[in-house]
């Protein structure tokens, strides 16, 4: 792999010949990375949290009805995830500005990307909500797992361009390092949400409908609620509030990498939740649970990542790139490690609370298996979404783009031949549950890491 000939600055004369920073400072860089890590995890958590708390109330209604759910909610998600270039490439394009000293082009841009969430968001949900049903029946439901699905997602879907003004307004959030309220907006959403949830589903009797629309409710409050303070600190630094077509295009064409990446990504979380489809629906509710909280975990891991790609995306725009190489280190170790403690916490979690999500034994018992797996690749992970965020937040989206892809095109046959293998054999549950998230988080997460960690030993990504 070729790079760039390292071209000294001032800041790597300063940090010495390897951009090296001492201890207090690492120290400080490190707290800067936990000060905005817990805020940002608040936004990160809003959409999985959600879902996992319709998972928790939903699986008490029946097997089907969470089944169900887990179909219309990877729709869900799945559309959502790759609308997160709003969020990540707004977080890029701000810090580098603001790291320029150039605050109302930056505040402009984020505008730019509140009025792209809009317009994505609104033509979305109508899309979707006609075509509800050949979507979910795509994903390998029928019968009642179908009916439960297409309620669901028609209920939630239009709550979806409310989400997407939260990850544009996040975007601008982080670029400025202010990531406290989104803190605030995700405890408050998901109070909602769960009030609502139990009056819609228990109280009213909406069933698996009143889940998706007490949804629905909270990600517009979280929308409002953000959106309000990015147009007010936007306008008090002279930036233009009026959408602009040239912006909005340019936010859409920036963004286009990160959305191939993005869709890469979630091909196949979809491949694999039509893997467990197939295998039956005890597996399928086993792996809405523990899909819902890997999601829930991955977005603490992803955290880190994105609080280091703010940090470095305004070293990148001052120049400053011998800090940002060094500041790449540190971000990258406190995923491996964030990535430990996590796991711990969620086996914890997998033992102690699977009968939240089913009274079945049968599922309580694949939901321990499942969590236990991912837990073992969680550390890695960690290290991976450190070194992504850092990748996006230096704008290097085309590289992301490709290894991405790459990857898929690698898993996609072994999801068709894990499925072959267990039509022939007809393995149990849990050898089933197990094979899923094995598979997913050797090929996917492995080979992203190999990927990322090649491309971060460079300065290429830094210099573009």
């Amino acid at each position: 792999m070729t790079t760039d000939a390292p071209q000294r600055t001032p800041d790597d004369e300063a940090t010495g010949p390897a951009g090296a920073i001492d201890a207090a400072e690492r120290h400080r860089i490190n707290r800067q990375i936990l000060a905005l890590a817990i805020p940002t995890f608040g936004q990160l958590i809003a959409d999985p949290l959600f879902v996992l708390i319709d998972t928790a109330i939903v699986g008490h209604i029946g097997d089907t009805a969470l089944a169900g759910l887990s179909i219309g909610s990877t729709v869900l998600l799945t559309v959502a995830g790759l609308c997160n270039f709003l969020a990540y490439g707004t977080t890029s394009r701000v810090g580098q500005l603001m790291g320029a000293g150039r605050k109302r082009e930056g505040l402009e841009t984020g505008v730019d990307g509140l009025w792209l969430a809009l317009i994505i968001g609104l033509a979305i949900s109508a899309a979707f909500y006609a075509f509800a049903t050949p979507l979910c029946r795509l994903m390998g439901a029928s019968g009642e797992v179908l009916a439960n699905a297409v309620v669901y997602l028609r209920a939630v879907i239009f709550g979806l361009p409310g989400m997407l003004l939260v990850y544009a307004a996040n975007g601008i959030f982080r670029g400025l390092k202010k990531v406290r309220i989104t803190l605030v907006a995700a405890v408050l959403g998901a109070a909602l949400n769960t009030a609502l949830d139990f009056l819609f589903v228990f109280g009213m009797n909406l069933g698996i409908m009143g889940s998706g629309l007490a949804t629905l409710v909270a990600q517009w409050f979280m929308g409002i609620y953000l959106v309000v303070p990015s147009l007010k600190w936007a306008h008090d630094a002279g930036a233009s509030l009026a959408p602009r077509l040239s912006g909005i295009t340019g936010t859409a064409a920036d963004g286009l990498p990160l959305f191939i990446r993005t869709l890469a990504l979630r091909i196949c979380l979809v491949a694999t939740v039509v893997l467990a489809t197939h295998m039956g629906t005890e597996v399928l509710a086993g792996y809405q649970a523990v899909n819902s909280s890997w999601n829930f975990v991955l977005n603490m891991l992803d955290a880190i990542g994105i609080s280091g790609q703010a940090l470095i995306a305004t070293e990148i725009g001052a120049k400053r790139y011998g800090r940002a190489r060094e500041m790449t280190r540190i971000s990258a170790k406190a995923g491996f490690y964030g990535g430990i403690g996590i796991a711990v916490a969620l086996i914890v979690f997998g033992i102690f609370a699977a009968p939240m999500f089913s009274p079945n034994p049968a599922i309580q018992h694949l939901i321990v298996i499942g969590t236990i797996v991912v837990a073992i690749f969680l550390p890695l992970a960690g290290w991976m979404w450190a070194l992504d965020g850092i990748l996006i937040g230096a704008g290097d989206y085309r590289y992301l783009a490709i290894t991405c892809s790459a990857v898929t095109v690698v898993y996609l046959p072994l999801v068709l031949a894990l499925n072959f293998i267990d039509n022939a054999f007809d393995p149990s549950a849990t050898v089933r549950m197990v094979l899923l998230w094995a598979v997913f988080n050797v090929v996917f997460i492995g080979g992203r890491s190999l990927f990322n960690g090649l491309r971060a030993r460079g300065d290429k990504w830094m210099r573009k």
